[in-house]
C-alpha cells in the first residue's frame, strides 16, 4: 500500500522535494519579497499606526498559520527583541474552548468571523494569514471586518485564492510552494516586529 500525505495549509507533499530543492525554493522565495517591498512597508505603517492610536490586532490563521498568528501576538503582548510595553494583540485561534464552542454551534467557517464580531471595535486591525488564501474561515473573517469597516491586512501565498483583494492592505508572497509562504510570513512577522521595537518604548 502506498503512503500518501493529505494536502494541508502548506501544500500536498512532494517525494521528489530534496532537502538542497527545498532550500533553494525557500531562499528564491525570500529574495522574491523584494518585489513586494512597497506592500510590505504600506502593511508595517498600517500595523504601526493601528498600534500608536491604541488599536489593537486580531489576528488568525489555519494550522500553520494559527501558530504564526499565535508567534505574532506573542511577540507584541510579550515583547521580540527590545524591553518596550505590552501592546495589545489577540490570537483568534488560541482559545480551544471558544474555537470549540463556536465550531459546535455555528460551524467551523465562522470561528474567526465570531469573534471578530464580538471583539473588534473602532480603530482596530484584523490580520489574517494565509498560505492558499481559500480558507473558508479566513473569507468570512474578512468579510465582516468589511462589514464593520475595522481595516485588514492579509498574508497571502500562491496567488492569494480567493482572499486576493478583499483586505485593506494585502502582502501576496511570490510562488507556488505553501511552505515557502509561510516561512516568507514568518520573516515578515518579523520584520514587522523589529519595526515594533524601534517605534516603541
Amino acid at each position: 500500500m502506498k503512503n500518501s500525505v493529505a494536502g494541508g495549509s502548506a501544500g500536498h507533499f512532494d517525494a521528489s522535494m530534496t532537502f538542497e530543492k527545498s532550500l533553494a525554493d525557500t531562499v528564491r522565495t525570500l529574495e522574491s519579497l523584494r518585489k513586494i517591498r512597497p506592500a510590505i512597508e504600506r502593511a508595517s505603517k498600517l500595523i504601526l499606526s493601528t498600534l500608536e492610536a491604541n488599536g489593537r490586532l486580531l489576528i488568525c490563521g489555519n494550522g500553520g498559520s494559527a501558530a504564526e498568528a499565535a508567534h505574532f501576538a506573542t511577540e507584541l503582548v510579550g515583547r521580540y527583541h527590545r524591553k518596550r510595553r505590552s501592546l495589545p494583540a489577540l490570537a483568534l485561534s488560541s482559545d480551544g474552548s471558544l474555537v470549540s464552542c463556536i465550531g459546535n454551534d455555528f460551524g467551523f467557517e465562522q470561528v474567526f468571523a465570531r469573534q471578530i464580531g464580538g471583539l473588534a471595535r473602532k480603530g482596530d486591525l484584523v490580520v489574517v494569514i494565509s498560505s492558499s488564501g481559500n480558507s473558508p474561515n479566513i473569507i468570512a473573517a474578512l468579510k465582516e471586518a468589511k462589514r464593520l469597516r475595522i481595516k485588514t491586512l492579509a498574508l497571502l501565498g500562491r496567488e492569494g485564492g480567493k482572499a486576493k483583494g478583499m483586505a485593506t492592505c494585502e502582502l501576496l508572497v511570490p510562488g507556488s510552494r505553501g511552505a515557502s509562504a509561510q516561512e516568507s510570513h514568518l520573516f515578515i512577522i518579523h520584520y514587522f516586529c523589529e519595526q515594533i521595537d524601534t517605534t516603541f518604548k
